[in-house]
């Protein structure tokens, strides 16, 4: 097992136990800052410069300043260098409004460790999924102006009673469900479906989702298994007849949804396929 580590911006390396940062940090406090987690493939981060535009524009959108691109890249080098070329990583660039009272002055560092037993698996043999109701509209957020929608937000309290939730219930995951009946997205993932031979996304401007970066560069390539791609919403009842229903994200990559609120959908002969073409190890 490689130990993980930390690196923070302008000290490098930070060992094991000692400080680095402030209990006063806004990131710490209110959950005030963006993030972005790669798959660390081969000792390089994959698709870093879809994660920093998506990074960008989510600090744009919050109004958090951030350090040239250049910086950004030096401390994910910093932080990986060295890692072991066969050893999966989960890469996270952390970017906070700083300390309270700071001036403005991000705090920005970052973090590596091996992905996760249970994501591998996950690749190998599906998910579980239950529906739980987000409570909005699906395209009212966005409407709102003053609600930062689409940014991958430090602020996970959200995401993280989801997924307790979806434990307490006996499933691998949840699928946030609009109050008009359409699916959305998964508190750390996108979802994917096969409508004949469409493969589709729910579109993310119009409903607030993240945009994934995994998600839009699998729908890019599809058209080498003969599929064509497109963005539309979706109901759960459609999802449990579609020919084939996924989530992807970073770090898990394509995982198939083997049941939805407590309905076994049937495996797809594509997941094979579409896992190779985005290339994540299948243990």
């Amino acid at each position: 097992m490689e130990a993980s580590r930390i690196a923070v911006l302008g000290r490098g390396i930070v060992p094991a136990g000692e400080p680095m940062l402030r209990g006063d940090d806004l990131g710490a406090l209110h959950g005030d800052g963006l993030f972005e987690t790669m798959h660390l493939r081969a000792g390089r981060p994959w698709l870093l410069a879809a994660h920093l535009a998506r990074l960008r524009a989510g600090a744009a959108t919050v109004e958090l300043p951030l350090p040239p691109d250049d910086a950004l890249i030096g401390l994910l080098d910093t932080v990986a260098a060295g890692w072991p070329a066969q050893v999966e990583g989960a890469l996270r660039l952390v970017c906070t409004r700083g300390p309270e009272g700071g001036g403005g002055s991000p705090t920005i560092y970052a973090t590596l460790a091996e992905v996760p037993a249970a994501s591998r698996r996950a690749r190998r043999d599906g998910v579980t999924v239950a529906t739980l109701p987000l409570g909005v509209a699906a395209t009212a957020r966005p409407g709102l102006g003053w609600l930062p929608s689409g940014v991958k937000s430090t602020s996970y309290a959200v995401s993280n009673a989801a997924r307790r939730w979806a434990a307490r219930h006996g499933v691998d995951d949840a699928l946030w469900v609009s109050t008009d009946g359409y699916a959305l997205e998964g508190p750390s993932a996108n979802l994917v479906w096969l409508a004949g031979d469409v493969l589709c996304t729910v579109p993310a401007a119009p409903t607030g989702i993240l945009p994934g970066t995994t998600c839009a560069w699998l729908l890019s390539r599809v058209d080498a298994l003969g599929l064509a791609a497109e963005e539309r919403l979706v109901t759960p009842a459609q999802l449990r007849a579609a020919d084939g229903c996924w989530l992807t994200s970073s770090v898990r990559g394509l995982v198939e949804i083997r049941a939805l609120d407590g309905v076994a959908l049937p495996r797809s002969p594509l997941t094979t396929p579409l896992q190779a073409l985005l290339a994540h190890p299948v243990c």
